[in-house]
């Protein structure tokens, strides 16, 4: 198993849509400044905004941390929350549990795990009813 080049981890608050897109920027500007290519940096870039405010839109609260090893980049997004009831329903474009809050900003289009998914080379969800959601992304380097 090859050591990871760079891993970086983010706490991200529930509710707290003044700093959506904060940690998602930083991850992108880390991986920009050592030369990940761009196309994958993109998709990278997308996944991790919309596993950011999942995070803050229907957690608790929770951490999204990277890892880089030569083969790929790892994205993972672990909170403490209510859990995801159905997820083959949550991975429906669309469907959306977020509150008129979120709703009234702009947030809460039922996009999130579907662009998640659709922009990862490798995508897992285990989620517990009472305990929370981990999502781990794969975009391959090579």
């Amino acid at each position: 198993m090859q050591p990871n080049l760079l891993t970086n981890s983010y706490e991200v608050h529930a509710g707290e849509f003044q700093t959506a897109g904060d940690a998602s920027a930083s991850i992108k500007r880390k991986l920009k400044q050592i030369g990940v290519d761009s196309m994958v940096l993109r998709r990278i870039a997308v996944a991790s905004y919309e596993a950011e405010l999942n995070l803050i839109i229907h957690s608790m609260g929770g951490q999204l941390t990277f890892a880089m090893s030569p083969e790929k980049i790892t994205l993972v997004s672990n909170d403490m929350g209510p859990g995801i009831a159905d997820i083959s329903r949550a991975m429906q474009e669309g469907y959306s549990t977020a509150s008129e809050e979120a709703r009234d900003l702009g947030f809460g289009a039922g996009m999130g795990l579907p662009n998640m998914k659709r922009n990862a080379d490798d995508f897992a969800i285990e989620s517990e009813l009472g305990k929370g959601t981990r999502i781990q992304m794969e975009f391959r380097l090579k």
